[in-house]
């Protein structure tokens, strides 16, 4: 039998903390590490298994026989079979042949902390070694400014393999992104980039929500190295990376986590806690210590290896809800009697913990679509400890009020405005996400009621509310240029459409809006703070229209925002300001340049007539579906 020398890059503390699951930097010591031992270089293994009767390490280089290179079990009851393999090197395929305790079961699996896989439908994982010289060193030292929480934060929401694609249909590379997302992100003035999961995935159509490989960038686009060159360029453009993140549950891929050692070692046993109806998925043992252990480190090894700034994680709600997406009999109350999923709300405090401790200037962003209190508050006040939180109830309130023909609008004034009466209950981000544009819910420019010069402005209307609502903004890929059909990702985005020119005035109002948001403290520096919104009136239903104020550290920098919900001008508009020196219109979305009508305000006086509780007030007028600001 070839040697397999026992070696170990795993010491007594680091056991010690896996089996506390409080080791958080697990992909150090677990996976294969290509090493060095008594002068002969090799890969060392190790992989967590402890229903295993024997482990051995399978591969290209052993022609996949297995038995042949078999791993030792540690005497330290950790249940880790670890070895070293002289003479494996950088991309050697392997996987792990698994002879189970449990009725003689065998299993072949991917390596749990690999940090390159096969491109699928392959599923071997690749030894690899991930050496980079980053070049991001500015960014990594202002982070902390540009990531915080009181900064612009507008978001480009991605799928790396349907933005753009090649001529025959074929993937744009990691390196390609690099060239031509980073400058196109960086032309629109977007400060962050969101991708889709980029850790691997088996099945295309999950768009990267069923991982099976965490620690791996998917090799679909190129290799993590290339991956790396992507986020590195994106930082130095001043653009920030936030990753999406799914801890909420996994695929039962054969090659995957499911059953790994022949027992439910990384889901739960019981299927009412362990398997998602809805995905038909498997869900993580959250009070298993050595599963948290593995989350935990997961999340660091990003920020970590990859430098990313912030992570969104997905489907928060299915974790912390014991009931969720079941009926009455298919879930069990927790110890309270409740609902809660007590080890996943202790798993997310402690990961955010840990998170925020470790690295400088970053974020987490919960996708958690109830009302469960708390999830952007600090975990030392009773919280879950998120930077940031989706705010879905404003976008289905939204989407659902502007869908509406505006002559019933008036009808449904308190839709627009009821947002605000829980605006600044948690750290909001406004999304209009992937998961909008899909399954028959056409696109957004598809949404809008009315002829086509109405659907164009009531898009325009659509980012102009919401660049000015409290709170920090996310926009899926395509609708910055009003993408007319559904997101497909099989396919490119109709880029072909910025040629005609509503959908360039789309996109380049969304480019000003961008610019607009850095540039006026207002609409940031306080956005999380009922002291940066006050509203002049939001009860001219009539009229369907908004008026409210922005505001900032310095009331010199407040601005004045008009939100005109219908295709009526309205002129000699009076409402009341707090001002009593010159008001001049700086954005209006309706101007010419953005396919709008042109209506627009050149000189507007002010008044001593009491109006709206001021003391002051102006007369503007309103350009039809539009949203003008003042200041």
């Amino acid at each position: 039998m070839p040697n397999v020398e026992a070696f170990s890059l795993l010491t007594e503390f680091d056991i010690n903390l896996f089996k506390a699951g409080k080791h958080f930097q697990l992909y150090e010591k677990l996976g294969s590490h290509i090493v060095e031992v008594n002068g002969v270089k090799g890969t060392y293994f190790a992989v967590w298994a402890p229903s295993a009767h024997s482990v051995s390490v399978i591969g290209d280089f052993n022609f996949w026989q297995k038995g042949t290179h078999q791993l030792n079990v540690r005497w330290d009851e950790s249940g880790i079979w670890e070895g070293f393999i002289p003479e494996i090197t950088k991309g050697t395929l392997y996987k792990y042949s698994i002879n189970s305790n449990n009725f003689g079961v065998t299993t072949e699996k991917a390596d749990p902390f690999a940090r390159y896989c096969e491109t699928p439908p392959k599923t071997g994982s690749v030894v690899w070694d991930g050496a980079y010289d980053w070049k991001d060193t500015d960014w990594m030292g202002y982070r902390k400014e540009k990531n915080g929480l009181d900064r612009p934060y507008s978001v480009y929401e991605v799928h790396l393999g349907s933005w753009k694609r090649k001529k025959d249909n074929e993937f744009l590379t990691y390196l390609e992104l690099a060239d031509d997302l980073v400058k196109y992100v960086k032309e629109m003035n977007f400060t962050h980039v969101e991708f889709m999961p980029v850790m691997e995935y088996p099945y295309d159509p999950s768009w990267g929500y069923q991982l099976t490989g965490y620690f791996a960038p998917t090799s679909r686009f190129g290799t993590p190295e290339e991956f790396k060159v992507l986020v590195d360029k994106l930082h130095q453009n001043d653009i920030g990376v936030i990753l999406d993140w799914v801890p909420s549950h996994f695929p039962e891929d054969a090659h995957g986590l499911g059953f790994f050692d022949g027992s439910h070692l990384y889901e739960h046993p019981d299927r009412k806690k362990g398997y998602h109806p809805d995905w038909k998925s498997l869900i993580f043992n959250y009070g298993r210590n050595e599963v948290r252990a593995f989350l935990i480190s997961n999340a660091m090894f990003w920020m970590d290896q990859f430098h990313v700034d912030a992570l969104r994680v997905d489907a928060v709600a299915s974790m912390i809800y014991l009931d969720y997406s079941r009926e009455e009999g298919e879930w069990e109350p927790n110890i309270y009697g409740n609902n809660e999923n007590l080890e996943a709300i202790s798993l997310l405090k402690e990961m955010n913990q840990q998170l925020y401790a470790s690295f400088e200037g970053i974020q987490t962003i919960a996708e958690e679509s109830t009302a469960f209190t708390g999830v952007s508050q600090p975990v030392d006040l009773g919280g879950l400890g998120f930077g940031m939180k989706w705010m879905m109830g404003w976008m289905h309130d939204t989407l659902e009020y502007f869908k509406k023909e505006p002559i019933y609008r008036k009808h449904h004034q308190n839709d627009i405005t009821f947002s605000l009466t829980y605006a600044f209950s948690e750290n909001f981000m406004l999304p209009f996400s992937h998961d909008e544009v899909v399954y028959g819910k056409q696109s957004l420019l598809y949404r809008m009621p009315g002829d086509e010069w109405q659907r164009f402005a009531n898009l325009r209307l659509l980012f102009g509310y919401m660049f000015t609502h409290p709170g920090t903004n996310l926009v899926f890929m395509g609708g910055e240029f009003g993408q007319s059909s559904e997101w497909n990702f099989q396919n490119s985005l109709d880029w072909h459409l910025t040629q005609y020119d509503f959908h360039a005035g789309v996109q380049k109002m969304v480019k000003d809006l961008n610019i607009f948001y850095k540039n006026y403290p207002a609409l940031y520096e306080k956005q999380f703070s009922p002291d940066s919104f006050q509203w002049i009136d939001y009860g001219d239903a009539e009229s369907s229209v908004l008026t409210y104020i922005r505001k900032g550290h310095d009331t010199k920098n407040d601005v004045i925002v008009a939100c005109n919900f219908t295709p009526i001008t309205r002129e000699k508009y009076r409402i009341g300001i707090p001002k009593n020196t010159t008001v001049k219109e700086v954005f209006n979305s309706d101007a010419l340049e953005y396919g709008g009508s042109g209506v627009a305000n050149k000189n507007i006086n002010i008044t001593a007539t009491p109006w709206h509780n001021f003391n002051n007030s102006i007369e503007i007028t309103l350009p039809p579906l539009s949203v003008i600001i003042l200041q």
